[in-house]
C-alpha cells in the first residue's frame, strides 16, 4: 500500500473525501475514478469501474461538500451551510423509490435512482455522507495523528491515531524510532 493507492474501508463517503490527499487527487482523471469505484464495487454497485468526465465532476462536487462538512466536524466546527446544501442537492438530482424485499432472513432495501448514471452515482455518494451526518458515529470523526497526512477515519478503537497503520502508522512509529536513536548517541 502506497499513498496513490487509495483506502478503503471507512464508511463509504468518508473514503471518497480521502481520495483527496497530501500528495494529490487520486480521482485526477475517469480512469481513475473507474478505479475506485472497482475498489467500492460491493458498495456501489451497478456503476462497474468505468466513469466519464461528466461522472468526475460530479463526484468531485460531493466529495467537496462531503471535505468541507466532515473537516468542520472533526474541527469541532458546525458544518458549513453550503456544504450541506450542496450535498442535499445530489441526492435530490436523483430521486430513488425504495423497494424493499425479504431474502428469507432479513428485510433488503434497495434505492432505484432515476436520471442520469453521473447524477445517480453523485447521488448515492451524497447519500452516503448525509447517512454519517446524522449518524451519531460522526462524532468520532477523527483526522490522521501524522503531522503530514489529511485523511479522516472513524476510529473502531478508541486509541486509533491513524488513517492506516500500515501507511501512517508505521512511519509514524519508524519516524519516533530514529529520533529516539539519534538522541541516544
Amino acid at each position: 500500500m502506497n499513498a496513490t493507492t487509495p483506502l478503503v474501508g471507512e464508511p463509504l463517503a468518508v473514503d471518497l473525501v480521502n481520495t483527496l490527499t497530501a500528495e494529490g487527487d487520486l480521482l485526477e482523471d475517469p480512469g481513475a475514478l473507474g478505479a475506485w469505484l472497482a475498489l467500492e464495487a460491493d458498495r456501489l454497485p451497478g456503476f462497474g469501474g468505468s466513469a466519464d468526465r461528466v461522472a468526475l465532476q460530479a463526484v468531485r462536487a460531493v466529495r467537496e461538500h462531503a471535505a468541507a462538512a466532515f473537516g468542520a466536524l472533526a474541527d469541532g466546527r458546525r458544518p458549513p451551510d453550503s456544504s450541506l446544501r450542496g450535498l442535499a442537492a445530489a441526492v435530490n438530482a436523483a430521486p430513488g423509490r425504495v423497494r424493499l424485499a425479504w431474502d428469507g432472513a432479513s428485510v433488503a432495501a434497495t434505492v432505484r435512482r432515476e436520471g442520469a448514471a453521473a447524477e445517480r452515482l453523485a447521488a448515492d455518494l451524497a447519500q452516503a455522507a448525509v447517512d454519517l451526518l446524522a449518524d451519531p458515529a460522526v462524532s468520532k470523526l477523527r483526522r490522521c495523528g501524522a503531522e503530514d497526512c489529511v485523511l479522516l477515519f472513524v476510529p473502531a478503537h478508541p486509541r486509533r491515531q491513524w488513517c492506516s497503520p500500515e501507511r501512517c502508522g508505521n512511519r509514524v512509529r519508524v519516524a519516533r524510532y530514529y529520533e529516539r536513536r539519534k538522541a541516544e548517541r
